[in-house]
């Protein structure tokens, strides 16, 4: 069994939104939870602050009681597995944790204050795993005493859905630190992706690319949000949930985004041009499918096998959207 394994409580530091997401995304998963209200709040704020809380979480649990995802007595269940607790009382909780998830607010003062006192009470070999998305994990190592036990652990909203949770290590953080964090997000079914210390992550880079461009589309008069919405919808969202966007340029052919690229870029803006290893790909003939290499190599591909697997997923969810063609959905739409 390994120490993932044998791991049976969870804390989270900050008991905002993000840090009541994390809590319930372990507690659903079987595990017990302290949630640590960070902010110093006078008696009566702190009793206020805690009931809000639990409220929200409650109304999570409500939400999947409501689309049969639990039973009421599933959520009570979970709900009864997350303590929420202050800070004097977090100070106590801490001397058992094995990883705790900082949570507070994302100003590095905040930060800076939270994992100083945090360090003073956990034990040397416990993890932090800060979920901020807005500083390196370079950046807090050189601020706290272990530096080797820090990493980045950047979760999406809602955390308790979500599947991906972005893990960033520099060189200087422990290996079992990682193996730790990734091996309970795991363990309750998320989806740990490590990356390497650079600003906005994967997730965040790219969509902050997309959404501001479907903003300039607003902007531009080219068409409305809702038309742009719903193209994503049912266009853009739907081939990238099946296809990741390397894997799609495979796909597709490496040539086509490549002069997709430079068209774009002389008619729309410089920021079209292609990415240095699109160019490089071109160059060495790297296409995709086609030429059996491309960001992926498919010398030992089962090519058809793989082709036919993807669609097969593609379909699938096409038929759960109410979106898949209909075999004679022409004459139909006229019969009736």
């Amino acid at each position: 069994m390994s120490r993932a394994d044998e791991v049976a409580q969870i804390h989270v530091l900050g008991a905002g939104r993000m840090g009541q997401g994390i809590a319930l995304a372990f507690a659903f998963a079987g595990l017990q939870v302290v949630l640590i209200d960070f902010k110093a709040r006078p008696d009566a704020a702190r009793v206020a602050f805690s009931q809000g809380a639990r409220s929200a979480i409650d109304g999570q649990l409500r939400a999947l009681v409501a689309l049969g995802r639990l039973s009421p007595d599933q959520a009570a269940c979970v709900l009864e597995r997350i303590a929420i607790v202050d800070r004097e009382a977090g100070a106590d909780a801490l001397r058992d944790c094995d990883l705790m998830f900082e949570a507070v607010p994302e100003q590095i003062d905040a930060k800076i204050e939270a994992l100083a006192w945090a360090e003073a009470r956990l034990n040397a070999s416990a993890v932090i795993a800060s979920t901020t998305s807005s500083f390196l994990v370079t950046d807090l190592q050189a601020r706290v005493t272990r530096p080797g036990r820090l990493l980045n652990a950047h979760w999406l909203n809602p955390a308790h859905l979500i599947p991906l949770v972005e893990v960033s290590a520099s060189q200087a953080t422990d290996a079992d630190a990682v193996d730790l964090t990734t091996a309970l997000l795991k363990r309750i079914g998320k989806r740990p992706i490590l990356c390497a210390p650079s600003a906005g992550y994967i997730v965040p880079r790219i969509q902050a690319l997309a959404m501001n461009e479907a903003a300039r589309l607003v902007e531009e008069g080219v068409a409305s949000a809702e038309a742009i919405d719903d193209a994503i919808r049912t266009g853009f969202g739907l081939r990238f949930a099946v296809l990741g966007l390397l894997e799609f340029i495979d796909w597709g052919g490496c040539d086509i985004l490549y002069y997709a690229s430079h068209y774009l870029a002389r008619e729309i803006a410089p920021r079209f041009e292609p990415a240095d290893i699109v160019t490089r790909n071109m160059k060495h003939a790297r296409d995709g499918l086609r030429t059996g290499s491309g960001f992926y190599d498919y010398a030992a591909v089962d090519v058809p096998a793989y082709v036919a697997g993807r669609l097969g997923a593609f379909g699938s969810l096409l038929d759960h959207l109410g979106l898949a063609p209909v075999y004679d959905g022409a004459r139909k739409a006229v019969r009736e």
